[in-house]
């Protein structure tokens, strides 16, 4: 399957993975196939990119770390709670805790597995999507940084809730499609403030996972918020979770942009390492990041173009390609695959669009 954005999605297409909403019902099933009504309906809700099935690469296994239907869960108790709290002013922490719980779980017995899919979420469901995001990268994080069960469990829970003071924020303002005016701007950076003194009235919650929600936005240089905090003085926690925070948003289609890829969020990360983010916490996050996730479209310095296969945690930026069009832009009589971990002289020199690869196709022919 690949990613394919609302724009260049034709009728035809199938369906690869289903999509879902906050609550979580389905919007479209996988193996449903498109038509004109089901891509603007998508549209219509938010939706800017969809999993399509591909021919080239049909028994490929995409693993994730964490399963569909956990993030699934997730997302809807974070939805129904955030609601809860806006109305009765109330967290049920316990169900959180369990599923943080299980998300645990789950990434320890896929620990070797790294990061391929981008899940598909609306514009209206950003927040409760993005935070189950950045609970997993932070986990993942923690995880390489060998913390035990405890610290897992207090980074877990900062991570899954670094957003809950947006619950005192005008919904207006947050799902605003244009740039935010000065005081609007304000007042969605004193959502670190709210979340923290939402969270700190809990004795049952760890107060340094409170201060994730209230670190989150502070900078390795000191050029943050809220407090102007620098280096060490910002916790761990927040820090690891700073560096989910940025990564996740990058890849997130906005209403104001696309999502940007993979390799290009890397780059902003590594641009940004030692300055606004911790380097060490940088390069933790990173080790569990496919450069090239599977059924990314690529051009190698052959001039062979192919679907990226498989990926090789040691080597995360020497995947396994499955070669289709020759540096003519023909079919391969065969096609094969070569796993650029063991050919040194090969190299990527670039990502192709779907539209790209689609006239590729009909040039072929």
């Amino acid at each position: 399957m690949r990613r394919v954005s609302i724009q260049d999605l034709q009728p035809d297409m199938v369906v690869a993975r289903a999509i879902y909403n906050s609550d979580g019902r389905i919007l479209l099933h996988a193996d449903m196939v498109l038509n004109e009504t089901y891509i603007y309906r998508l549209q219509a809700a938010g939706i800017l990119s969809v999993y399509i099935k591909d021919k080239f690469c049909e028994d490929i296994v995409f693993p994730d770390v964490v399963s569909e239907q956990t993030r699934i869960q997730t997302v809807k108790l974070l939805k129904e709670n955030f609601g809860f709290l806006e109305k009765q002013h109330k967290l049920n922490l316990r169900m959180f805790s369990n599923m943080v719980d299980k998300i645990i779980d789950e990434l320890l017995i896929n620990r070797d597995i790294l990061v391929n899919l981008t899940d598909i979420r609306s514009f209206d469901d950003y927040t409760f999507a993005h935070s189950v995001n950045v609970c997993i990268l932070s986990i993942m994080t923690g995880v390489t940084m060998q913390y035990n069960d405890f610290k897992l469990k207090e980074l877990g829970m900062g991570a899954l809730l670094h957003d809950i003071g947006k619950t005192r924020i005008n919904r207006e303002i947050l799902q605003k499609p244009d740039d935010l005016n000065r005081e609007e701007y304000e007042e969605v950076k004193r959502h670190s403030e709210y979340g923290f003194d939402i969270l700190r009235k809990y004795d049952d919650l760890s107060l340094l996972s409170a201060h994730v929600a209230f670190q989150h936005h502070e900078r390795w240089d000191g050029h943050g918020y809220p407090r102007k905090l620098a280096g060490d003085n910002i916790h761990e926690y927040a820090r690891i979770v700073a560096v989910a925070d940025v990564y996740d948003a990058l890849l997130a289609d906005r209403p104001y942009r696309p999502g940007y890829s993979v390799n290009q969020a890397i780059l902003v990360l590594k641009r940004m390492s030692g300055i606004y983010l911790d380097s060490n916490c940088v390069n933790a996050f990173l080790t569990n990041i496919s450069s090239y996730p599977i059924g990314s479209i690529i051009e190698l310095s052959t001039g062979d173009i192919g679907i990226v296969v498989d990926v090789n945690k040691e080597m995360p930026t020497r995947p396994v390609i499955r070669l289709i069009y020759n540096n003519m832009g023909k079919f391969f009589s065969q096609i094969h695959e070569v796993d650029l971990s063991k050919l040194s002289t090969i190299v990527i020199v670039r990502f192709l669009s779907e539209k790209e690869f689609a006239i590729l196709g009909k040039d072929s022919e």
